[in-house]
């Protein structure tokens, strides 16, 4: 099983109380399903703003788009679920084919297991003995485990607590860098270092190489591209020759990259043929599941040139009441910096909804300023924006957004049609 979806189902159950920002006081001591069930209307049934709103259409195309994409070209899926924590959204990850998910730190995979996530790239070095000995009791409990390891005082620190705390021999990857990067050994022959360092270890077992494309660049322009190219053939270079060094311990090799950026090159330079190895390639994107109206809006491989394959739609919406006109061209939303995401992208206005109902484009709006709990929008000559009108906002980058929400309304066009919880 690769997701317990009775766990994932029993998050329905849960009584709604005043933790959850943003939901009607009538909602309170009634369970998520009795609320999801009741078809809400978002903006007449009492939802007080500012509300994050994830829109149902828009989910499930993007997971099936991407499902789509990566069995066209023939990869598989671990997405980054910390941009989400989200199980019901893993489940439906999963569901759509992901062979699995990818974690960053201990706390966030003691929530995937919570969920009965069963196997797991953990996309980090992992070398206290505390994470070990229980990664080492959820691994005899079925969890299939692998993580990173960067030099060779990683691999010893790492065989160190494996042995201090009496623990079985764990599947790891050497991970790969760059100067000016993150985590990784710089060059390929530090890299085949580190593989000598896991192969004369007793209680490690080298299984693959990972590596990650999207710090090393901020941009799409030709010279960008060609960095991240050259950095994902060193990464085949380095599989090349860990392999023909005989180091593997496993007759499968696992390669993996790929944020949501650039994971079109990273099935483009990882595919076929090799020669004398058996590879799966899978890609860690996470943030196509909501996509964005601005980081990813750009830099997705679905916004420069791979709308052959489809598309991706923004899910995300945020809405926030005008409570404020202070002076000509200035309005003030009830949304801050601890309700949406800012630091990547800022949020576009997109829609105002009028005290009639009607709901029409803003045109030339602008977020100037973003406080705590006021958004500054600068507003052209002849606006019609009023007090009390609902203003929706498009937002980039969804791991920044999702952190500040526990229960987010699921939408179709405003009827709230369920609720997904995160676990931050």
């Amino acid at each position: 099983m690769m997701i317990d979806t009775n766990a994932v189902r029993a998050i329905r159950d849960e009584r709604i109380d005043w933790r959850y920002k943003g939901l009607p006081v009538a909602a309170e001591g009634r369970t998520v399903a009795e609320v999801a069930d009741a078809g809400l209307n978002l903006f007449d049934d009492g939802f007080v703003g500012p509300v994050l709103t994830l829109d149902e259409t828009a989910l499930e195309h993007n997971v099936m788009t991407m499902a789509k994409w990566c069995a066209d070209r023939g990869v598989a899926l671990a997405p980054h679920a910390k941009t989400t924590m989200a199980p019901q959204l893993w489940a439906r990850q999963i569901e759509a084919g992901a062979w699995g998910l990818t974690a960053a730190n201990i706390a966030q995979l003691r929530v995937y297991r919570a969920f009965g996530v069963s196997r797991v790239i953990f996309a980090n070095e992992l070398v206290d003995r505390a994470g070990l000995r229980w990664v080492d009791a959820e691994r005899a409990a079925g969890m299939e485990f692998s993580s990173f390891v960067d030099s060779v005082a990683v691999v010893d620190r790492m065989t160190e607590s494996l042995r201090e705390v009496g623990a079985r021999p764990v599947d790891v990857l050497v991970e790969l860098g760059r100067t000016a990067g993150r985590a990784g050994a710089r060059t390929v022959e530090e890299g085949m270092a580190v593989a000598r360092a896991v192969a004369a270890s007793p209680l490690l077992r080298l299984v693959g190489v990972g590596g990650y494309e999207g710090v090393l660049v901020n941009d799409a322009s030709p010279h960008s591209l060609a960095v991240i190219d050259d950095f994902l053939r060193q990464m085949r270079e380095l599989t090349v020759a860990i392999h023909d060094a005989g180091l593997f311990e496993t007759d499968t090799i696992l390669l993996t990259a790929g944020g949501s950026c650039f994971f079109d090159q990273v099935a483009d330079v990882f595919a076929g043929p090799w020669p004398g190895m058996a590879v799966d390639v899978v890609l860690r994107s996470g943030c196509y599941v909501t996509h964005d109206d601005g980081f990813y809006r750009w830099l997705s491989p679905f916004s420069r040139g791979e709308s052959a394959n489809g598309s991706l739609l923004p899910a995300m919406k945020l809405w926030a009441r005008v409570t404020s006109l202070p002076e000509p061209g200035l309005a003030l939303l009830t949304a801050g910096k601890r309700d949406l995401s800012f630091d990547a992208w800022p949020p576009e206005p997109q829609l105002v909804r009028d005290a009639s109902g009607a709901v029409r484009p803003l045109l030339g709006g602008a977020i100037k300023q973003i406080n705590d709990q006021h958004a500054f929008v600068t507003l052209p000559h002849g606006h019609g924006v009023a007090i009390g009108d609902w203003v929706g906002l498009g937002l980039a980058y969804p791991c920044t957004a999702f952190d500040k929400w526990q229960l987010i309304p699921v939408v179709r066009d405003e009827t709230v049609v369920d609720f997904v919880r995160t676990y931050f």
